[in-house]
């Protein structure tokens, strides 16, 4: 089954073209299912990109997933036309009242900043402790897996002497969990950061568990005991060239750069960029959609227990 997203939304065309099902309003009235409810938090400047980004990766189950996105109103967005935040994108006191099977929250360019210097943290704390009883599974990406870690269990994040950049392999902790499924024994994923957060102290809170790390790249892959809140440090809904764009945004900028790490063959930012994240991509958000969210949620959003971050019973 396929993504439902308005008609007029920008990745309809584009994923359209690569064959991703995706299902328009008009189109989806006509079903008689209830399709997984799913808000995604925007926070990244690029809105265009990190949604089609994002609905790519959700259009490749065999679920029907109403999207429903969301954007900060204490921050003004200077990267995405008004028009396409108005038509497409709604504030949190518009669905405050709403419950939801899943929430994704997505990374943001403030990571050097300390949480509560952040303009909007208020609002995202607000909007975490909401999700608690509105939303049974809620999965945070690169610095909005920062942020959650830090609100629920007071895990900091440490500045890192040079950014975190490059394609990593990754081992798991866990060897049976749902959520990943299907891995290979060494998975590769994005990173893009100058922040970390540490093994010790995920280790260190006992409703934390440790899911996958890099030896290089450092934790990947944490999640609440309940198994209702994934934390995922990097970002493996990036599309092919989205670590060269970042690359040569940055060298134009006269920014301190190195090459993404295992990303250009030899090294060379003249050659095409190889992907390898791929599969375990599109294996993270299915598992997700399904073990964590599908098979899990109830029929009715009006009776999502609190989480409690603890084990399951």
């Amino acid at each position: 089954m396929p993504v439902k997203i308005p008609d007029t939304l920008p990745a309809m065309g584009i994923l359209e073209s690569e064959n991703i099902f995706v299902m328009g309003e008009n189109r989806a009235v006509h079903q008689d299912i209830r399709p997984l409810r799913l808000a995604i938090l925007n926070l990244m400047p690029t809105k265009i990109v990190t949604e089609t980004q994002l609905l790519r990766l959700l259009g490749n189950s065999p679920l029907q997933v109403e999207i429903e996105l969301l954007r900060m109103e204490s921050h003004e967005s200077k990267n995405t036309p008004a028009e396409h935040l108005l038509e497409h994108y709604s504030s949190f006191s518009d669905v405050k009242d709403q419950n939801f099977d899943g929430l994704i929250i997505t990374g943001a360019p403030v990571e050097q900043l300390p949480f509560e210097e952040v303009d909007y943290w208020p609002e995202l704390v607000q909007v975490m402790d909401w999700a608690r009883t509105h939303v049974y599974s809620t999965f945070y990406i690169c610095w909005g897996a920062q942020a959650g870690l830090f609100h629920y269990y007071g895990v900091p994040k440490y500045d890192l002497p040079e950014k975190m950049f490059g394609v990593f392999p990754h081992r798991l902790h866990v060897p049976f969990e749902r959520l990943t499924r299907g891995f290979d024994d060494v998975f590769y994923a994005p990173h893009s950061r100058h922040t970390e957060v540490r093994k010790e102290d995920i280790l260190a809170v006992p409703e934390l568990v440790l899911l996958a790390e890099s030896d290089e790249a450092g934790v990947y892959i944490a999640l609440s005991a309940d198994r209702r809140h994934v934390f995922v440090t990097g970002h493996s809904e990036y599309d092919p060239l989205t670590l060269e764009g970042e690359y040569v945004r940055d060298v134009h900028r006269g920014l301190p750069i190195e090459v993404p790490k295992n990303y250009f063959p030899g090294d060379d930012p003249e050659k095409e960029p190889v992907v390898r994240w791929r599969g375990h991509a599109s294996l993270l958000y299915s598992n997700w959609l399904n073990y964590y969210v599908y098979q899990q949620t109830p029929f009715d959003l009006g009776r999502i227990p609190p989480s409690t971050f603890g084990k399951d019973d």
